[in-house]
C-alpha cells in the first residue's frame, strides 16, 4: 500500500491567509495528504478526521514535534491521553459544572456584557474586535480561571503569545520569545493568586485546584490555566465576530434570526462555517491505513476540522454561512475525549446571552465595509477586525 503523496507546493503563509479554497481541493483530490511545509499529514475529510480524533489507542494526542511544548513550557494535557489527561483535564472540571455556569459564570457574564455594551460609542465607527469580543472574552475568563485582577489587556496578550507560539509550525523565534516572555507574567501572577485562593477558595479553576483532596502537580496546573488561556480568549472572540459577519452580511438570514430567536442556530453555523481552531494534531501508533494510504508508526496527522466542516458529504454548499441550512454535527468543538471543556461556556455567554443582548440594544447594525474585514489564521482563526456603527 502506498504512502500518502507529499506536496511541497502549498505554503503556511498561504494556509494562513486563505486555507478553504485549499481544502476543498485536497477533498476532491488528496484527503490525505503528506504537506511538507508543516511536516504532518493532513486529514480533510469529515470521517476520517473524527475517526481519528474517536481513536485515542491508535492515534494519540502526543504529538512530541508540536511547537506547543516550547510554547507553553509544559507537556500539558492537550498532548497527553488516557489516565493522564483525565486526571488533568477532570481536576478543572468542577468549574464547569451546569451549576456553576448557571449560578456563578452566567449571571457574571450577563453583568460584563452589560457594562461593556454601555462603553461602545454610538452612531460612528467601531471596531468590535478590540472594543467588544477580545476584552469581554479576557474578563469573563480572568474571572473564570482565578485570576480577576489581570488586565483585559494582559490576559489578550497572554493568549495570543501562547496562540502564536503553539502555533508556530514554522519555528520562527519571535513567536517562542513572546511566548516565554508570557510565561514569566502568568507565572508571576498565578503565584500571587494561589495564597490568596487557598485562604479564601471560590469556584475558579485555580482555587478548585489548589484546594482538591488530591491536587495535581503545581506545574500541571500552571499548564492547565495556560492552556485555558490560549485557547478561552480566541474562541468565544473569533466565533462572535465570525456570526457577527455572517449575520451582517446575510440580512434576509439576520431578520428570521431576531424573528425566531434562532441566536443559538447561528453561533453554530459561524463557528461550523469558519472554525475558531481549524486543525489538530495526532501520532499514529502503530502501522495502519487510511483511504488506501498507508500511515506509518509515529506519524503525525493533521485532522483539519475546518475542512470537515465544509465537507460535501455532509454540506450542501458548506463555504455559504446559511443559519437555516440542514444541521449535521460540526467539529468545531472536538471530538472524542479532548471535546473542548469550554463548549457549555461559549454557548451560553455568545449564544444565549450576548447576541441577543447586542441586537437589542443595537437592532440597526451597520457593517461598514465587508471587504475591509481581514480574516486570518491556520491553527486558529477568526477575523483580525469587524468596523460597524451601532444604530
Amino acid at each position: 500500500m502506498p504512502l500518502a503523496p507529499v506536496d511541497s507546493s502549498i505554503t503556511i503563509a498561504e494556509l494562513t491567509r486563505a486555507p478553504y479554497p485549499i481544502y476543498k481541493r485536497l477533498r476532491a483530490t488528496a484527503p490525505v495528504l503528506r504537506v511538507e511545509a508543516t511536516g504532518r499529514t493532513f486529514l480533510t475529510k469529515a470521517a476520517d478526521t473524527r475517526a481519528v480524533k474517536d481513536n485515542p489507542e491508535l492515534f494519540s494526542s502526543d504529538d512530541p514535534g508540536t511547537p506547543m511544548e516550547r510554547a507553553f513550557e509544559a507537556h500539558t494535557l492537550m498532548r497527553k491521553d488516557g489516565e493522564a489527561h483525565l486526571r488533568e483535564r477532570n481536576a478543572m472540571m468542577p468549574t464547569f459544572s451546569p451549576r456553576n455556569l448557571k449560578t456563578i459564570w452566567s449571571p457574571s457574564y450577563e453583568r460584563h456584557a452589560s457594562a461593556y455594551l454601555d462603553r461602545l460609542p454610538k452612531g460612528e465607527p467601531v471596531d468590535l474586535f478590540p472594543m467588544l469580543a477580545g476584552p469581554l472574552a479576557a474578563r469573563i475568563l480572568a474571572e473564570v480561571l482565578g485570576l480577576p485582577e489581570a488586565s483585559d489587556a494582559d490576559m489578550q496578550r497572554w493568549s495570543q503569545a501562547l496562540i502564536d507560539g503553539a502555533g508556530n509550525f514554522g519555528w520562527a523565534d519571535e513567536p517562542f520569545e513572546r511566548a516565554a516572555k508570557a510565561n514569566i507574567e502568568m507565572n508571576a501572577e498565578i503565584d500571587r493568586m494561589i495564597p490568596l485562593l487557598k485562604e479564601e477558595p471560590d469556584q475558579s479553576a485555580l482555587s478548585v485546584m489548589i484546594n482538591a483532596d488530591d491536587p495535581i502537580p503545581k506545574s500541571q496546573i500552571l499548564a492547565n490555566i495556560k492552556i485555558a488561556i490560549g485557547g478561552g480568549i480566541n474562541e468565544p472572540r473569533d466565533a462572535l465576530l465570525t456570526v457577527l459577519y455572517g449575520l451582517l452580511t446575510n440580512p434576509e438570514q439576520l431578520e428570521q434570526v431576531k424573528r425566531e430567536e434562532k441566536w443559538s442556530d447561528a453561533f453554530e453555523e459561524a463557528i461550523r462555517w469558519v472554525a475558531p481552531i481549524q486543525a489538530s494534531s495526532r501520532r499514529a501508533t502503530e502501522d495502519t491505513e487510511l483511504r488506501g494510504v498507508t500511515i506509518r508508526k509515529d506519524d503525525v496527522l493533521m485532522t483539519i476540522q475546518a475542512s470537515a466542516n465544509h465537507d460535501e458529504d455532509l454540506f450542501e454548499d458548506g463555504d455559504m454561512f446559511n443559519v437555516f441550512r440542514t444541521r449535521h454535527p460540526h467539529q468545531s468543538f472536538g471530538s472524542g475525549p479532548h471535546h473542548c471543556m469550554g463548549t457549555h461556556l461559549s454557548r451560553m455567554t455568545v449564544a444565549k446571552t450576548l447576541l441577543p443582548m447586542l441586537f437589542d440594544r443595537f437592532p440597526n447594525i451597520e457593517l461598514l465595509d465587508p471587504a475591509k474585514v481581514v480574516w486570518s489564521g491556520f491553527g486558529f482563526r477568526g477575523p483580525l477586525n469587524l468596523p460597524v456603527r451601532l444604530n
